[in-house]
């Protein structure tokens, strides 16, 4: 019989399986719905399914680099201790090699990796490992020169933060310590002109009113607001920032020493902005105790 979409997209709704293999338990059940399931169950591919609601705010950034142009992509788990695994750092180190050929995160998923696609590589692994995973984020980065920087590294070009930077003109090796330095400030911004302007509004409003509990005049307050945004500015955008390779000079005037012109910049840290589930070891102990 002829199996549809949307029988395809509820097997799969339910399972949490690759589309292929879903449409492979269909035909093979003969259209069956509930004798798929069982049929992905028995083959491990319906696991997935249990484990997507956990949170997973672990594992691996990687990076790869092309012809003036580089990568970086998110892939979590879990637990810290997946991320160590050999297994889960090769398909991401495979992934982050395949993002240079996507355009975005979308594409990616649907790219190719020994037969299966990105997407559904990760589902099996879910399967096999036993712990949710998720491919959250993908960065690109293009440029004359793009050099990478990843910090805590637990195997090559991949680590808990990576970092990638734009050049134009010839690195001499400013690239890496910019891209240390981004690893280890983390500025919101290259620039003031590429600042969230709802950042800077609030940021200006705060100080306003902090300016104002002085009760001096609103000319003065004008004036101290004005030298507040400007620190607040060299504390949060690339360029104006102190230079942790030396803090007598900002990244704008070492870059300019050097020879080079920052065009970009791109930081990806694990589990950034992921809510982790906290809970008590005796909560843990009596769902358990629950089932």
């Amino acid at each position: 019989m002829a199996i549809t979409a949307a029988q395809v997209k509820e097997l799969r709704d339910k399972t949490g399986a690759g589309m292929m293999d879903a449409k492979k338990a269909l035909t093979e059940t003969g259209g069956d719905m509930e004798a798929a399931i069982d049929w992905l169950r028995t083959k491990g591919l319906a696991k997935a399914a249990k484990k997507s609601g956990r949170t997973a705010a672990e594992g691996l950034v990687a990076v790869a680099h092309g012809d003036g142009r580089a990568v970086a992509v998110e892939v979590n788990s879990e637990t810290d201790f997946v991320a160590k695994n050999e297994e889960f750092q090769k398909m991401v180190g495979a992934i982050a090699e395949a993002a240079l050929g996507a355009a975005d995160l979308e594409e990616l998923k649907k790219k190719d990796l020994g037969g299966k696609t990105v997407e559904e590589t990760i589902t099996e692994a879910v399967a096999k490992i036993g712990e949710n995973m998720t491919l959250r984020r993908m960065a690109v980065l293009e440029g004359d020169t793009v050099v990478s920087y990843v910090h805590n590294a637990v195997a090559p070009n991949m680590g808990k933060i990576a970092v990638l930077v734009a050049l134009k003109g010839e690195d001499n090796g400013i690239g890496r310590q910019i891209a240390m330095h981004i690893a280890a400030a983390n500025p919101a911004s290259l620039s003031a002109e590429d600042l969230d302007p709802a950042l800077l509004e609030r940021e200006r409003a705060v100080l306003t009113e902090q300016a104002r509990e002085s009760g001096k005049p609103e000319p003065v307050i004008e004036k101290m607001v004005e030298g507040r945004m400007k620190k607040f500015l060299s504390e949060v955008t690339l360029l104006g920032q102190q230079f942790v390779v030396n803090p007598d000079q900002t990244v704008a005037e070492a870059a300019k020493d050097a020879g080079v012109e920052i065009t970009g910049f791109r930081r990806l840290e694990v589990g950034e902005g992921i809510e982790k589930r906290e809970e008590d070891f005796a909560a843990e102990v009596a769902k358990a105790v629950q089932g």
